[in-house]
């Protein structure tokens, strides 16, 4: 009889309890999309890479490591050797091995150079492999493979010219070597989208005439006499390694951090997403706080209306009481209006939410690579949405009390 009634009143007030309901609604929406967006964050952020079980690198820090290899951020302490890079690739632990050679740039953008091993091996998002969808791979010495970004931030085109330079942030340019882009990376979200992607070869054949980071004055080796050069390299800055059996990853561990002829480190790339997500995850902390204001003020405002209307309802309310309702239905009435008002808002909160994921899923991956995950609501999501109930009815007790003191004093003589 009580749901009954709740929901007849509700009725009678359609205009105001449909604003509020889709208050409710747009703030729970807002809420859970901010977790849905932090959630996909952490996991794509997770997946920058995966399937790789070793990162190695000269020794520095695990954070530190991570950053320059796969993050392009910062810069090495110290080069592996080749013939360190060799031993470990010749251990019978390992199953694949990646070199990478950092230090150059173009444009503001990391120059990696690598071997074709890295189009083979690298993974992101739980497995996914690169796909270059324009153009093709590393063929020719000169050939150069850049990111979705850098095409789209530079205007690049598959066949274009493109100069590197030395370092980071040097007015140096390797003019004398021109490289063509051979291919365009499709958009993975990682930092590989801000990556231009050369060989191992060309790193060595743009610095031949280079010696402690300058140029030989008056030296310039012809091109063709270049390619015909053992551009063997002398060392590299990391290297990505892949083991025969994960139970393999703490021994080959611990012996290339012994290893005795330079000092290297190897971390587990998860372990290390993990200690970096920590520095960096206090920006989701604010976001979700921010959210959850949003929530508050829906509810703020639903109890506001409560207040409006209770003025205008008091003859109702002496009316129940005529008919035998006691003060603690009335109270128990308002209580469950609200939580009804609550429980409608959460469900369409949820509704618009799936409603927009499922088109803005694809829009989303395609433009930024967040993938956004689409499912049944966890159990973290349904948490909310009873706590959204259970805070409105708790925000309607104070409207609701006032309603029981007026309901005592009322009775059927109300003043108009």
């Amino acid at each position: 009889m009580i749901l009954r009634l709740a929901f007849g009143s509700l009725m009678a007030r359609a205009l105001t309890v449909g604003m509020t309901v889709l208050a409710i609604a747009l703030s729970v929406a807002l809420f859970l999309g901010v977790e849905k967006v932090r959630t996909g964050a952490r996991a794509s952020f997770a997946d920058t890479i995966s399937g790789t079980d070793l990162i190695v690198g000269a020794r520095s820090g695990s954070v530190q490591l991570l950053l320059y290899s796969v993050f392009r951020i910062g810069h090495a302490t110290n080069n592996v050797t080749w013939e360190s890079y060799q031993d470990i690739a010749a251990r019978p632990e390992v199953d694949w091995i990646v070199p990478i050679s950092l230090g150059d740039s173009h444009r503001q953008f990391r120059v990696m150079g690598t071997t074709q091993a890295f189009f083979e091996h690298y993974r992101y998002r739980g497995g996914r492999a690169l796909e270059v969808g324009q153009g093709q791979g590393l063929g020719d010495l000169y050939d150069a493979v850049i990111g979705a970004e850098v095409a789209a931030a530079l205007g690049y085109a598959v066949g274009d010219p493109i100069v590197l330079s030395h370092g980071l942030a040097s007015f140096s340019d390797h003019a004398d070597q021109p490289f063509r882009i051979a291919g365009i990376i499709d958009r993975t979200g990682t930092p590989v989208d801000r990556t231009v992607i050369v060989s191992l070869e060309a790193i060595e054949a743009i610095h031949v005439d280079w010696r402690s980071g300058a140029q030989i004055p008056g030296q310039s080796t012809p091109v063709e006499r270049i390619r015909q050069m053992d551009l063997t390299p002398s060392a590299v800055t990391a290297a990505l390694v892949g083991v025969k059996s994960r139970l393999q990853i703490f021994g080959l561990q611990r012996a290339i951090n012994e290893y005795p002829e330079e000092p290297l480190l190897a971390i587990l790339p998860g372990v290390a997403l993990q200690e970096l997500w920590q520095i960096v995850g206090v920006a989701e902390t604010a976001l979700t706080a921010v959210s959850a204001m949003v929530v508050v003020t829906a509810l703020l405002g639903m109890m506001a209306m409560i207040f409006s209307s209770l003025n205008e309802r008091r003859r109702e309310m002496a009316i129940w009481r005529a008919m035998g309702a006691r003060p603690a239905t009335i109270l128990g009435l308002l209580v469950l209006e609200a939580a009804m008002m609550a429980a409608i808002g959460a469900v369409l909160g949820l509704a618009l939410l799936y409603g927009a994921l499922v088109v803005a899923q694809p829009l989303v991956d395609s433009a930024f690579g967040l993938w956004l995950p689409v499912g049944p609501p966890t159990a973290r999501e349904l948490a909310v949405l009873a706590g959204v109930i259970v805070a409105a009815a708790i925000a309607s007790l104070l409207p609701a009390l006032r309603a029981y003191r007026l309901s005592l004093a009322d009775g059927m003589m109300v003043r108009i």
